[in-house]
């Protein structure tokens, strides 16, 4: 008998309950055929004998394929061999069996693919056949299967985008990949990123998949409450639409009822609780999205948004790592150019003075241009110590206001007069903590600049006020400044310029980086601005936009009540003793041969020595010495700081000065000598050497007393 003319045990006989004509083998036949689940009948050893049209189209066979197969052939290969131990207990022991009770419930298809099935079994030994029936259920296809199957796959999404977000660094890579993997989980026709422009006027398509023409990748795209992108800025949360031929929350452009899409899906982007962009996916299906699509989307936009977030972050952290390496770059080579200058300097002043010069013109007239030149050098390295944070500040409590109506009024005679200058101070305005002359010094660098970039006038405004805390975007940067107790004060200086873009904007405070054109600029600017602030534990904003202005706003603390109020420092007088005992040390001979001269001329009686080791053995106590006047950095060996220690510590009526042409120097000794050591910036002249020797003299006799 052929295995696929079984049908049953039963012979073929009429039934008193069946109408006239039929007997129980053709009804069971045609039951076993027309079943809406798959039937399989197999023997004891897996071979299939029986299949219905049901099994046939479930598996992908034809019923004569698959009577020629043993049940193995529908497993999946990885759990074949645990399959077949599965039978061969379950033939030891055959029982009917609940639905997929301790057996696996995938079936492999003839394709190769796999379906997910419920099955029963059930044996026929009991009607006298040695064989199995196996009922096999496709279950891929109820609704909650389908839902956990779908999130499944949203998961394995967001872990794939997740393993990107840790391995790639470069955010671009993240951008590319949104909206591939939005398309392909969500099973949409377009999906696209939009970043918000800085003028917050325009999106720009940062990314895309079958975007549209209007929205191609780098297109710009109006925002407003009345666009799709605009509509979701302005709502903060999730957009859904239905049906864009009914929509009317916003004007839905034509290009998208032209491209024939239905529904939409859309979410916010965002930063630290600022939108920053949307990420948006369509469909040409009506009412295709979701809770479970929308939570997915909400998802990979907030992975976005995190992703790129931490690239900020580490850019912003590489820049200020940037800038700090210029930084100590430019203070030694401050260090250095300082005493060059001191040598040029000095021997220029002793060059000038010679009888011989004086009656020559033209010589004079040459020293008088190297000078020139030299103080050009040390302002140079003055802003270069600026940027790099190692000058010496002298901060006191400044009223802002009366400085920039100072300021103000200057810059009325000097600039422009196409420009026009407005001060705006608010009521009350408390004063801020900071280097008076450094700050109107930051101030004209930022109204200079400003005036560069409005050739043909304008407008230039500042403003005052007080500012409880920093902007949270400031807050956030690495090298972000403490929260002082009593806030700081906002000074912005908005300009009505041709703006920078956001290229120009992110260099602008490196030094040397300029965009005018040769010869009309050094690019230390703004750097000098930028030091000043941060070393003044404050903080600078620059917002800007091609076409819209500049506005620079610099944040510096306001005084604490420990602050002194602004003393001016009595005169001391500028007349040195004549015959003062001096102990110069200096390792560098032709600054040392420099001062030495200085100190000649002044009347000083000067023991020089090359390091602090060889001053240490001319320091005898019948020496007589009454200062002590040493360079910080004395190369090798003891420094100049540690020598005037020991000296102050044996000889404590010895005047002690100071000096280096390295600012961070003084700024450490500053801080850690005591109130009557001097301290002297190279380079320096004769009379500044003079008037700092008269004081620390002065301020000796003070401590010590008449007599």
């Amino acid at each position: 008998m052929d295995k696929r003319t079984i049908a049953t045990g039963l012979p073929p006989r009429p039934h008193p309950s069946l109408p006239a004509g039929l007997d129980e083998r053709s009804v069971f036949r045609t039951f076993f055929a027309a079943y809406p689940d798959a039937l399989i009948v197999a023997d004891a050893h897996g071979a299939i004998v029986l299949a219905n049209p049901a099994a046939a189209q479930l598996l992908g066979y034809s019923v004569d394929e698959l009577v020629a197969l043993n049940v193995d052939a529908l497993v999946p290969d990885g759990i074949r061999a645990r399959h077949a131990a599965h039978r061969a207990a379950y033939a030891h022991s055959p029982k009917p069996r609940t639905t997929g009770t301790g057996m696996e419930m995938v079936a492999k298809r003839r394709d190769g693919a796999e379906v997910m099935v419920e099955i029963s079994l059930s044996p026929l030994q009991s009607h006298g056949l040695p064989l199995v029936v196996a009922a096999i259920r496709g279950i891929g296809d109820y609704p909650r299967v389908k839902q956990a199957l779908q999130r499944a796959r949203y998961g394995e999404h967001l872990a794939q985008l997740g393993s990107l977000a840790v391995d790639s660094r470069d955010p671009q890579v993240l951008l590319d990949e949104v909206p591939a993997i939005a398309a392909r989980a969500l099973q949409v026709d377009l999906a696209a990123v939009f970043l918000l422009e800085p003028d917050r006027l325009h999106f720009r398509v940062a990314s895309a998949v079958g975007a549209l023409m209007s929205e191609a990748l780098g297109n710009l795209v109006p925002n407003g409450p009345e666009t799709p992108q605009g509509f979701v800025l302005a709502q903060g949360q999730p957009v859904i639409v239905d049906d864009y031929l009914v929509e009317r929350r916003f004007a839905v452009p034509a290009a998208y009822t032209e491209a024939g899409l239905r529904s939409g899906l859309a979410v916010p982007l965002t930063d630290l609780g600022k939108v920053i962009g949307v990420l948006a996916v369509r469909s040409r299906q009506a009412r295709h999205f979701g809770d479970d699509g929308l939570r997915f989307l909400q998802s990979l936009a907030n992975l976005l948004a995190t992703s790129l977030q931490r690239a900020q972050s580490e850019e912003a952290l590489n820049h200020a790592q940037r800038l700090e390496s210029v930084g100590q770059l430019t203070g030694g080579i401050a260090h250095d150019f300082n005493n060059l200058l001191t040598i040029i300097q000095g021997n220029l002043q002793v060059l000038e003075e010679l009888p011989e010069l004086a009656r020559h013109v033209w010589g004079q007239h040459l020293v008088d241009a190297a000078t020139r030149a030299t103080k050009r050098g040390a302002e140079l390295t003055s802003k270069l110590l600026a940027f790099s944070r190692r000058q010496v500040l002298q901060p006191t409590p400044v009223d802002a206001g009366l400085l920039l109506n100072s300021l103000a009024d200057m810059l009325r005679r000097t600039l422009d007069q196409r420009i026009r200058i407005d001060v705006e101070l608010a009521p009350a305005c408390p004063p801020v903590l900071a280097d008076a002359g450094q700050l109107e010094s930051a101030l004209l660098n930022i109204a200079i600049n400003a005036r560069d970039a409005m050739p043909d006038g304008g407008s230039l405004r500042f403003r005052v006020g007080a500012c409880a805390e920093l902007p949270r975007h400031i807050r956030n940067e690495p090298d972000a400044p403490g929260e002082p107790d009593q806030g700081f004060v906002a000074i912005s200086i908005t300009d009505t310029g041709a703006g920078m873009p956001e290229e120009v904007k992110e260099r602008a405070f490196e030094p040397f980086f300029t965009t005018k054109e040769a010869g009309r600029g050094t690019g230390l600017g703004l750097s000098t601005v930028y030091g000043f602030i941060k070393q003044s534990k404050g903080a600078v904003a620059i917002d800007s936009t091609p076409g819209h202005g500049t506005t620079i706003t610099l944040y510096i603390p306001q005084p604490g009540i420990a602050d002194a109020p602004a003393i001016n420092a009595v005169g001391a007088s500028q007349v040195v003793p004549a015959g003062l005992q001096v102990l110069l040390v200096e390792d560098e001979p032709e600054v040392r041969a420099v001062v030495r001269i200085f100190l000649d001329t002044l009347g000083c009686d000067v023991t020089a020595a090359a390091s602090a080791e060889q001053a240490l053995l001319a320091l005898r106590p019948d020496a007589g010495f009454d200062l002590v006047l040493t360079d910080i950095a004395l190369g090798v060996g003891m420094r100049g700081t540690q020598f005037a220690a020991l000296v102050h510590q044996q000889f404590p009526d010895m005047a002690v000065l100071l000096m280096s042409g390295f600012s961070s120097e003084l700024l450490d000794a500053d801080r850690d000598s005591p109130p009557s050591w001097e301290l002297l910036r190279k380079p320096f002249s004769r009379d500044e050497l003079a008037c700092a020797i008269a004081r620390v003299i002065g301020a000796r006799r003070n401590a010590v007393g008449p007599g």
